[in-house]
């Protein structure tokens, strides 16, 4: 008696197939996200990057007060273009935290 090949087939089109297409469906959904520590990580980041940008700016109104000749190598202090994407990046971050 030959053992019917219908009893393999089926169950793997209908259960193995499928739970392989969403095993890895969801691995691809899970790796594209960012953890929390990650996003944790980077607001503190951010932190850091917007003190130390007000003390560069400090440092260099210092230097330009006891130097006239002094000419600033980076960007113009509180310039409106360079602080309407820091504005957006706060609101963003702001949105994330009420949406926790």
């Amino acid at each position: 008696m030959d053992f019917p090949s219908e009893i393999i087939i089926v169950p793997i089109l209908f259960i193995g197939l499928p739970w392989l297409i969403m095993h890895y469906v969801t691995k691809w959904k899970t790796a594209a996200t960012i953890t929390t520590d990650d996003e944790d990580l980077l607001g503190e980041l951010y932190q850091l990057a917007k003190r130390l940008d007000e003390r560069m700016d400090t440092v260099e109104r210092l230097v330009a007060s006891d130097n006239p000749d002094y000419q600033p190598a980076r960007l113009m202090h509180d310039r409106e273009t360079d602080n309407q994407q820091l504005r957006e990046l706060d609101r963003l971050l702001a949105e994330k935290k009420e949406a926790r």
